[in-house]
């Protein structure tokens, strides 16, 4: 009953109130920012540690270079998996042995996986 009464004064009580809902949206806020650094994402550069499934995933970035044009740019693992059809380049890079492939005019190298 004590309890009831209590909380009529508070919601009687404007600022009271206020304090009250402030005091719950922060600790929920709290709640929210730790659940958001507890999801650290790891990056790895390193093709060799990398597992087989992950390698042409949209987490995964490459680097290309355009040997005519002479430009450079990045792009994820599912658009370099198009770039990649020699079945013989294929089993090279998932095996490890090669972090790099070269398709036409471009250069393209694993850079990182980021997950």
């Amino acid at each position: 009953m004590k309890q009831n009464n209590d909380i009529e004064q508070i919601l009687l009580n404007d600022e009271k109130y206020e304090k009250f809902i402030k005091r719950k949206q922060e600790k929920e806020f709290k709640k929210i920012l730790e659940i958001a650094t507890k999801n650290e994402s790891t990056i790895i550069t390193d093709l060799k540690k990398m597992s087989k499934d992950k390698l042409f995933s949209k987490n995964a970035t490459y680097f290309v270079i355009n040997k005519n044009s002479k430009t450079s740019s990045y792009i994820n693992g599912i658009q370099a998996e198009s770039f990649l059809v020699s079945p013989a380049e294929r089993e090279k890079f998932l095996s490890g042995k090669t972090d790099s492939f070269i398709y036409q005019d471009n250069y393209i190298k694993f850079y990182k996986y980021k997950g």
